[in-house]
């Protein structure tokens, strides 16, 4: 552990100390509460912590951290996966969570403008009185600054997007500490380089988003939801290959392996059958959510779907989502002590089947026991594995299924990740997914952040940096 007293940013956090008093802090404590511990990634603390709480507090952290060089590494609710919080070569963790100020919200435009550090439940919760919501749904109670630097997803992805398609605008302070807004709120424009779409999903590397504007949807008039089961995954994943195919508006589409319907009944007080199961909703008219229904009904039973029931009562859909939701920790109450590794990878709809197909064979002989879940609508699912992380034969397995299915969805013109992000954990997979174009991403590092103090080490395997080993020289 690096103390303050040692850290070769002992000057820069002197100044900070000065200019924020007790906001800055070099507690043991608090700096490994910011390095990311939600997976297997080792810990890689910062030598300080900051509490921003104004746009100016971002700008005046990012000047002095040009000034001494110092690496930066923005904080939001400290839900990423693959490694974005650590700490690789040090510096500061800049905390967003205290911008949590609802900015704006334009009904009749349907958008909202919220700081970073506003929660997506926080924001909906505040949109309850309004018959708008926003429908971005990563599971985590994430921060809608943290979700637009990952391009997270989640549930609902397969009707209304990720928050790609969700974010119209971001006000950003860049490294030098120069603040940027990337867009008004007009829906479309051609004026320039659509500078929100690059730094949507950059992950802390070019800018510290400050404020987002998004994009709200009417609440439905119904909302129903189903469960089926099925006989096979196979069967199930045609299932919503064809559901898909045919144009069915369904909200969310969710598979659950057999292992991980037990670990949810067992963790949430269900009775679900233990077998590949979907969760669907549909979201609409009374006529409309009824006509989807029986389409559903029909086409699930054509694929060998069983024991298929609907619920619109609000207390059923959230017990149901609740417990989906919780997932993470129903799965670690299967292997008490265990650590989770996540994969999380996506590909075109009709290779959905063949790219499980790929790896169903390694998953039944892996040496631990491994989930199989996801927003199939969308081609993307995750393996996880239970791991006992002292155990060295465990993880080298588990390193190798990771790469298999990486390889396979990269060989179905998938990617490596649908909506965890690159961090560290996957930046090895980056040069094989992209090509030539990892030269273009490295430019437009260059010409954003030129000392490199942006959440250095992540996004390229060049820069990755293995778990055990923390690097020595922070400069």
């Amino acid at each position: 552990m690096i103390e303050a007293a040692v850290s070769p940013y002992g000057e820069a956090i002197d100044v900070l100390r000065g200019a924020f008093g007790d906001r800055l802090s070099t507690s043991a404590a608090l700096r490994d509460q910011h390095c990311g511990t939600e997976t297997y990634h080792a810990a890689h603390p910062p030598d300080a912590v900051l509490f921003a709480e104004s746009v100016a507090d971002v700008q005046t952290a990012l000047r002095v951290a040009s000034d001494f060089r110092m690496p930066v590494i923005p904080h939001g609710a400290g839900s990423s996966l693959e490694g974005h919080l650590a700490a690789l070569r040090g510096g500061l963790s800049l905390d967003l969570s205290r911008l949590d100020r609802i900015l704006a919200v334009n009904e009749q435009d349907l958008d909202a403008t919220v700081e970073a550090g506003v929660t997506r439940e926080t924001l909906n919760t505040y949109l309850r009185d309004t018959g708008l919501f926003f429908p971005v749904d990563p599971g985590a109670n994430a921060t809608i600054g943290g979700m637009a630097a990952t391009r997270a997803s989640g549930t609902n992805a397969v009707r209304y997007g990720t928050m790609r398609e969700n974010v119209l605008s971001v006000t950003a302070v860049m490294a030098d500490g120069r603040l940027i807004r990337t867009a008004r709120r007009a829906r479309k424009s051609a004026a320039g380089y659509d500078l929100t779409r690059l730094l949507v999903g950059s992950e802390g590397t070019l800018a510290v988003f400050t404020d987002v504007t998004v994009r709200l949807y009417g609440v439905p008039e119904v909302i129903s939801a189903g469960v089926c089961s099925f006989q096979s995954l196979q069967e199930a994943v045609e299932a919503v290959i064809a559901t898909v195919q045919a144009g069915i508006a369904v909200a969310r589409i969710e598979l659950l392996d057999p292992f991980s319907i037990r670990a949810f009944n067992a963790h949430s007080g269900l009775s679900l059958t233990v077998a590949p199961t979907l969760f669907v909703e549909l979201h609409g008219t009374q006529a409309g959510v009824a006509d989807q229904a029986n389409w559903l009904s029909a086409t699930f039973s054509d694929h060998g779907g069983h024991d298929i029931a609907f619920a619109t009562s609000a207390d059923e859909r959230n017990r149901l989502w609740r417990a989906r939701h919780q997932m993470h920790f129903a799965l670690l109450a299967q292997r008490p002590g265990a650590r989770a590794w996540g994969t999380d990878v996506c590909v075109p709809i009709s290779r959905l089947a063949e790219c499980i197909a790929a790896v169903a064979d390694d998953i039944a002989a892996a040496p631990f026991p491994v989930s199989l879940l996801g927003h199939v609508g969308d081609g993307n699912f995750h393996l996880g594995f239970l791991l006992d992380t002292s155990n060295l034969a465990e993880m080298s397995a588990a390193a190798r299924l990771n790469d298999k299915v990486v390889d396979a969805a990269l060989s179905l013109d998938g990617t490596c990740t649908g909506e965890h992000g690159v961090g560290y954990g996957k930046a090895k997979f980056m040069a094989a997914e992209h090509g030539e174009a990892i030269e273009a991403m490295r430019i437009v590092k260059k010409g954003f952040d030129p000392l490199n103090i942006l959440n250095p080490g992540k996004l390229f395997a060049d820069r990755a940096v293995q778990d055990e080993n923390r690097p020595p020289d922070h400069g």
